[in-house]
């Protein structure tokens, strides 16, 4: 069975005088665990000092082979906990642990908020435990269930809010990882019921698709449909009065680079709506070029195939209220003679009778 490597595993490495050449090459990388150890080489090689040196370039791919033969709900109690356990498993346990900790970091979660699934078969998810703050998710704590919501394995309780991953996963085929949680920008637009306007940054355009899902009580069926219409041709789902939720046909750490993505994105255009200009957009052309990569790198966009004056539609967008007082220096609007008259002559009254 290959060995998990840790960030704890480098720095007693490291402290205890040893070299990352010492990683076994078939090992499994945990993310946090990769992240040092690019530091460590990166720092090695800028003051030349001697190789901490470089661990097998297999295992800075932080990938286990996957089991042969994938488990189904239908798969024997002995296979799943065989595969349940295994450094496959872990591995994926300990990703989402590292999007966790990202997600509590950056204030996208707060409480026990959010929650993340993997699917690891045909009808099968690998996802977080409920009333668990994601910046404090251990391996230990993940839960394996079917795609009925039915949990498995797993020590503690599956999220509450299982059933949309499911129902997304299942309605889109493509959908290996799912990733909810609450970032405040975006989520403002998921309250006010305000779909982003597009045109204005390349990374929103390539990698994020959005709609926006009305809202329903969270973890129920309903919920969980709303959402799952809308992952056919949309990756990044604004959830009405709730939050966000996002899908990767890649990996969970793609699934949370499109938080980041939406987050950067709404947080970017309420700083351009304050600024009391119309917001400079991309021309078609341009916008078609940015459609082009996207579709190269295989996600969903329901604009593909649209005609170019159907790319940039904002109508509906306000960037902001143009300040109403005159600029400094002018001299205002021409004054109303008539409106001079009648106030000058209210003015004689007021004085005639006063002497």
């Amino acid at each position: 069975m290959s060995k998990v490597i840790t960030a704890r595993d480098v720095e007693d490495l490291i402290r205890s005088g040893g070299s990352l050449s010492a990683i076994p090459g078939d090992a499994i990388i945990t993310p946090s665990a990769r992240d040092m150890i690019r530091d460590l080489e990166n720092k090695a090689a800028s003051t030349g000092g001697p190789a901490v040196a470089a661990a097998p370039s297999v295992a800075m791919s932080g990938k286990a082979t996957p089991p042969d033969k994938q488990i189904t709900s239908k798969s024997s109690k002995a296979e799943m906990e065989a595969f349940f356990n295994s450094a496959y498993a872990h591995g994926l346990k300990e990703q989402i642990c590292e999007m966790g900790r990202r997600l509590w970091q950056r204030a996208y979660v707060d409480g026990n908020g959010g929650n993340m699934a993997i699917r690891v078969g045909e009808d099968v998810a690998i996802c977080t435990p409920t009333l668990v703050s994601k910046g404090s998710l251990k391996p230990e704590d993940m839960c394996l269930v079917d795609f009925e919501g039915n949990q498995l394995l797993g020590a503690k309780r599956r999220t509450s809010e299982i059933l949309m991953h499911l129902q997304m996963m299942k309605k889109q085929p493509k959908a290996i990882a799912t990733c909810h949680c609450h970032p405040p920008y975006a989520t403002g637009f998921a309250v006010a019921g305000i779909l982003p306007p597009t045109c204005m940054i390349p990374e929103y355009e390539v990698f994020a698709s959005v709609a926006i899902a009305p809202y329903r009580t969270p973890g129920t069926p309903e919920m969980g449909q709303l959402v799952a219409e809308l992952v056919d041709k949309h990756n990044t789902i604004l959830m009405a009065n709730h939050g966000v939720v996002t899908w990767s046909h890649n990996n969970i750490e793609e699934a949370y680079w499109r938080m980041e993505i939406i987050e950067a994105y709404c947080r970017t255009l309420l700083v351009t709506a304050q600024l009391g200009k119309v917001p400079n957009t991309f021309t078609p052309d341009q916008l078609k070029d940015l459609l082009k990569i996207k579709q190269s790198l295989g996600y969903v966009d329901p604009r593909y195939g649209m005609k170019e004056c159907e790319l940039c539609d904002n109508a509906e967008w306000r960037p902001g209220v143009a300040c109403a007082m005159p600029p400094s220096g002018s001299t205002g609007p021409s004054p109303d003679p008539e409106a001079e008259r009648l106030v000058q002559a209210i003015t004689d009254q007021i004085l005639a009778k006063g002497g």
